[in-house]
């Protein structure tokens, strides 16, 4: 091989290093995370102060996309004060529709479904049965206090029961996504069609993580930056 050959070519020479940046992980957001006293405490006192919390934190985050149905969007809205809300809320927190006419819903779900709702109904029958013999015994305001109270549970409790729930579940689907919800209806369908979900007691944890990641990587961004 001449001298020629061996100075110019590739065999010596070290190959430039190659970065691979995977994709974001897309995260879909329930208003339970905001709105519902027993688990926004780590993010907020208020609804407003839990939202603008997230947009603080999110704002860090470049390996995280965050979602939300615009009908759990508008729902949102009814609970915050909007002149506090930043104006990034838009371009943090991105408003997209599940494409209904083109996801696929296992078949066995409808099943159990229908089955659930079966049982939920014959279980409403039995409490009003036993409320309207108790009529002799308490008064009328108790008796319905009483029977909204178990009624509520025996239908809507571990039950995905608006098109807003449903909205949540097949845009995560759709996109691959981690759930974040308080609503034990949504977390026992997320199971059964297989999406990741995460309690929001955990989520503010899981941002920091999130921001300590984002930071280790642009670390390493600038370090392999040629001089």
């Amino acid at each position: 091989m001449s001298n020629e050959c061996k100075e110019h070519g590739g065999d010596d020479e070290p190959s430039p290093s190659v970065t691979l940046v995977s994709p974001p992980q897309r995260v879909v957001l329930d208003t339970s995370l905001f709105v519902n006293p027993d688990v926004r405490t780590n993010l907020g006192s208020t609804p407003t102060e839990a939202l603008e919390t997230f947009l603080f934190l999110a704002a860090q985050i470049h390996i995280l996309e965050f979602y939300m149905p615009p009908s759990i969007f508008k729902e949102l809205l009814h609970f915050v004060e909007k002149d506090r809300i930043p104006g990034d809320l838009l371009v943090i927190l991105h408003q997209k529709p599940p494409k209904r006419h083109e996801l696929k819903v296992p078949a066995f779900l409808l099943y159990e479904l229908i089955e659930d709702l079966r049982e939920r109904v014959n279980k409403g029958l039995r409490i009003a049965e036993k409320a309207v013999k108790s009529a002799e015994k308490k008064k009328p305001e108790e008796i319905i206090q009483e029977l909204r109270r178990k009624y509520r549970e025996a239908l809507r409790e571990g039950i995905i029961d608006s098109k807003e729930d449903v909205d949540l579940l097949l845009l995560a689907m759709e996109l691959d996504a981690l759930l974040i919800s308080a609503d034990q209806g949504l977390i026992l369908w997320a199971e059964k069609l297989g999406i990741q979900w995460l309690s929001p007691d955990k989520f503010k944890d899981y941002l920091m993580g999130a921001i300590k990641r984002t930071k280790q990587l642009s670390g390493k961004e600038t370090d392999q930056t040629p001089l």
